[in-house]
């Protein structure tokens, strides 16, 4: 206890200091928040993509159509649990700055393919009985205010002409990291309605009755239409979900490299100072050791006032990382779903103890074996 009043103590004499100190540390681990939630969007649809449901695009490009016929086919194969499909759709809902992606799929079996996607019994009912309904992520009904019975227009891009939809529900993800982002809406309305590419899906979903075998699925798959007019190329959904992933990858690199130079500068500034405090005090170190204090015991009070300036700021940064990213995942929908996870707030406070441990080291090592004689001197 007397020696957490001498470091603090120490800690409130130079008020200006310190506080600047604490907001070095604030800053850098709040842009270290940001970063590695911004890092989280980019590869969330990988990392919460599911392991048994396997991606079935055509081999020349994912923006080539399969035709709808190879559904029952796909059923027939052994290890195959359900199969599902979905089509891009493109549309613009006001302006183009207000991107968010619109999917086909099929009614009946969507949803069940992907639990993930909580949708409550009245919606999916609904779903099924309105043709032109549309069901809404949470984060982009928040985004844009939309709710149950809302009539949500699109201009279409792919097909041309105005398109109109009943917002039939709001889903939810089961996990923090499932994208509520999209909408959903029937593909037969799609069907019923394009003018091109009729009897066509864009890709499929397969689901595995063992998550094990996905490699013999996935070959089977290709097998089946090997030497056909639209051969296939399946993939577990991670690896499709990474494709996407890639197309972004340079604008991801850029991103880290510069945060992570400016998190890098702040804390060697931040090392500097504590040094600096450390040196101006040489003579009342000396006098601490001439009253009894220990070499270590020194060590442990430079350690201790670092460990409590790197602490602070770093909880701060943090929680007001914390605080922000909503607003931010909401202006930036193309990085999908951001925050910053227990886990990532517990390895950024250890972190930031770790950089404040390694920032006060060396001014406490030479404190700890500075000798009295030579710091008296320096008076």
């Amino acid at each position: 206890m007397k020696s957490f009043r001498l470091v603090w103590a120490n800690l409130r004499r130079k008020k200006v200091r310190t506080t600047l100190t604490i907001g070095s540390f604030l800053v850098a681990f709040f842009l270290f928040g940001l970063l590695a939630a911004v890092r989280m969007g980019f590869r969330g649809g990988a990392g919460a993509a599911g392991a048994d449901r396997l991606n079935v695009i055509n081999k020349v490009s994912l923006i080539l159509p399969l035709p709808f016929s190879y559904r029952d086919r796909l059923l027939q194969l052994t290890g195959v649990k359900a199969v599902t499909h979905a089509t891009w759709f493109g549309g613009v809902y006001q302006n183009e700055r207000n991107f968010f992606p619109q999917i086909a799929v099929d009614k009946d079996t969507w949803f069940d393919v992907y639990a993930d996607y909580t949708l409550s019994p009245e919606a999916r009912a609904a779903f099924l009985r309105d043709r032109q309904a549309c069901v809404v992520g949470r984060s982009l009904a928040d985004r844009f205010g939309f709710k149950v019975g809302d009539r949500l227009p699109l201009r279409g891009t792919i097909w041309p002409g105005n398109w109109e939809f009943n917002v039939a529900g709001i889903y939810v993800g089961s996990r923090p990291d499932t994208d509520t982002s999209g909408m959903y809406f029937r593909s037969d309305y799609l069907e019923e309605q394009r003018a091109f590419g009729k009897s066509t899906v864009g890709w499929y979903v397969v689901q595995l009755s063992d998550p094990n075998d996905g490699v013999r699925v996935s070959k089977a798959i290709d097998g089946l239409f090997s030497n056909s007019p639209f051969e296939t190329l399946t993939q577990t959904e991670k690896a499709f979900a990474a494709s996407f992933v890639k197309q972004m990858g340079n604008v991801e690199l850029l991103i880290m490299s510069i945060g992570s130079v400016v998190f890098l500068t702040l804390l060697l500034v931040t090392g500097n100072t504590m040094a600096i405090s450390v040196r101006e005090r040489y003579g009342e170190l000396a006098v601490l050791k001439t009253v009894g204090f220990s070499d270590f015991r020194v060590l442990r009070l430079i350690l201790a006032e670092a460990l409590l300036i790197a602490g602070q700021g770093g909880f701060i940064g943090l929680v007001l990382a914390k605080a922000v990213i909503p607003d931010l995942s909401r202006a930036l929908p193309m990085l999908g779903v951001l925050y910053v996870s227990p886990l990532t707030f517990g390895l950024g406070f250890v972190l930031a103890l770790v950089v404040g441990t390694a920032a006060g080291l060396l001014p406490a090592v030479g404190a700890m074996r500075l000798r009295v004689v030579d710091a008296l001197r320096r008076v």
